[in-house]
């Protein structure tokens, strides 16, 4: 290939990439229009999912090895992203992770649709089992990172139980998102809830 070619080759635009992108965003779109429609989870078949967005089932197929997987999939483009934590401190850490948790639950309030579409999930064992492997599972152990990297820091007592922990401090706000819808979700809520629970949990100084 000449220097001309290259030069050719380098500044032709990139093709594939943003056409698949297209596809799996049509894919998706597809999906969300048969729930907005009030198809049934248990109704949603790939074909049927195929012919609403305009494809064919082996482009589904292609990219998700079933419905369950491309379910998981939908419901996560429809949540806030995973938190960026900030590294600065185990509590400023835990704040950023409750804050999604706080936006998810302000997201699925607001969308009857959202509603409805966790409370059937939670009725199929297979999408359940995917999207607990696929996203509550990682968000569980990034939050068990942060505290076993708080006992570490001596930022809080080495002889709590983190798994038991980490649910103390996600557990008010998954009760006021799931179970009391009645109940606000103010800004400074996470900061409210991580200070409350590591009020007394923090290492005491040996006195001297």
């Amino acid at each position: 290939m000449s220097l001309a070619d290259s030069h050719a080759a380098a500044d032709a635009p990139v093709r594939g990439r943003p056409r698949s992108e297209a596809v799996e965003r049509a894919i998706v779109e597809g999906v969300m229009k048969l729930l907005e429609d009030g198809v049934p989870l248990a109704e949603l078949s790939i074909e049927r999912i195929a012919r609403t967005a305009g494809v064919g089932k082996a482009t589904i197929y292609r990219r998700w090895s079933g419905k369950e997987e491309l379910f998981v999939d939908v419901v996560g483009a429809t949540e806030p992203p995973d938190p960026e934590l900030p590294g600065t401190s185990m509590r400023d850490d835990l704040v950023a992770i409750l804050e999604q948790l706080r936006r998810r639950g302000l997201v699925s309030r607001s969308s009857l649709i959202l509603h409805n579409v966790y409370a059937q999930m939670k009725s199929s064992p297979k999408i359940w089992c995917a999207y607990h492997a696929t996203v509550i599972e990682p968000r569980r152990k990034l939050q068990v990172e942060v505290l076993r990297r708080g006992q570490r820091d001596g930022e809080l007592r080495r002889d709590i139980d983190v798994d038991l922990l980490g649910d103390l401090f996600v557990g008010p706000m998954l009760v006021r998102s799931v179970m009391r819808p009645d109940a606000g979700l103010p800004e400074g809520l996470s900061e409210q809830i991580v200070d409350a629970v590591l009020e007394g949990l923090r290492p005491v100084s040996s006195p001297r």
